[in-house]
């Protein structure tokens, strides 16, 4: 299992070096300045302006100041926000972002699992039609689609909930509704079929037979199973989760991270850009290791190795 978990650890240094590498040509591939669109006109202004960020350094200098800036955890300035630095932009609107899409996971496992275990136990019957009717919804209506309605209904018609911005518990329902709806919907598919196939293993036919508690056999025997499945697409739902957190802060107008980073696309400042590019893809990047060790505690067979020294 160290083997393991020291082979993933490796891969995911190498990975955010590929992203932030990638990041930074794209970034500087694209022609002309983010000082471009300044009304200033004086040459020596824009010059210093250059030094200052060090727009003026060979490619090479800056590439190498920029792998600087990512281990000291350190990205400078914001070029249309003088006032403040990258760092200061994340520590204000992640942990917003992470609060929601935090939350947002938790409502789409806590419901899925349930409802698609409500399926499997109930198949063929009427919950069961009505739970996977649920999920065909959730998965066929993306995220900000389903923002607006949510908005029209509950926040235009009826007036029970805020529709924007960010100012206790009542302003949470709204977005994470929209966000947990669509990985609630693939759970509840996934959850139910699984269990379905559980089901009918003979491990659990001997626990029923033994006269344990149907709660027991449930929760204590199949769950564990059949959550195998939903543990190794949870990888794939947290960086579609966290990263669809931009599209939802623009809708309900949330100051999170998606604020600055739409804002710095549209002004090119390129250091929020490549901040926020690198911070984001670390902390995915991160969170995908976390389940694969998840998947390897939850299933023994991830830890044995074959002749060649590669994972059964």
């Amino acid at each position: 299992m160290i083997k393991y978990i020291i082979k993933r650890f490796f891969m995911m240094i190498a990975t955010i070096f590929v992203i932030a590498t990638l990041t930074f040509f794209l970034m500087h591939s694209i022609p002309g300045s983010p000082l471009e669109s300044d009304r200033t006109t004086n040459p020596q202004i824009q010059a210093n302006l250059e030094k200052f960020y060090h727009l003026d350094d060979p490619l090479p200098i800056q590439y190498v100041n920029y792998l600087k800036s990512i281990v000291t955890f350190d990205f400078g300035p914001s070029i249309k926000k003088p006032n403040d630095s990258v760092n200061s932009l994340i520590e204000r609107g992640f942990p917003i972002s992470f609060e929601l899409g935090m939350v947002s996971i938790l409502v789409a496992v806590i419901s899925g699992l349930i409802l698609g275990t409500l399926a499997a136990l109930k198949h063929n019957g009427i919950i069961d039609y009505l739970a996977m009717t649920i999920a065909v919804v959730g998965i066929s209506i993306p995220n900000f689609i389903l923002a607006t309605l949510l908005i029209q209904v509950f926040a235009g018609s009826l007036g029970w909930l805020p529709a924007a911005t960010w100012s206790g518990p009542s302003y949470m329902i709204l977005p994470t509704l929209a966000l947990a709806t669509g990985p609630m919907a693939i759970i509840a598919r996934l959850t139910r079929s699984s269990m379905l196939e559980v089901l009918t293993q003979d491990y659990i036919k001997m626990a029923k037979a033994k006269g344990l508690k149907p709660f027991r056999v449930i929760f204590r025997h199949a769950m564990r199973n059949a959550l195998m499945p939903i543990v190794t697409i949870m990888g794939t739902m947290l960086a579609g989760i966290l990263t669809g957190t931009f599209i939802i802060e623009r809708v309900f107008a949330i100051p999170g991270m998606g604020k600055y980073f739409v804002e710095s696309i549209s002004n090119r400042d390129y250091p929020v850009i490549m901040g926020t590019t690198v911070f984001y893809s670390a902390f995915l990047v991160f969170m995908l290791f976390l389940v694969d060790i998840v998947y390897g505690l939850l299933d023994p067979r991830i830890k044995l190795h074959n002749k060649e020294g590669e994972s059964s």
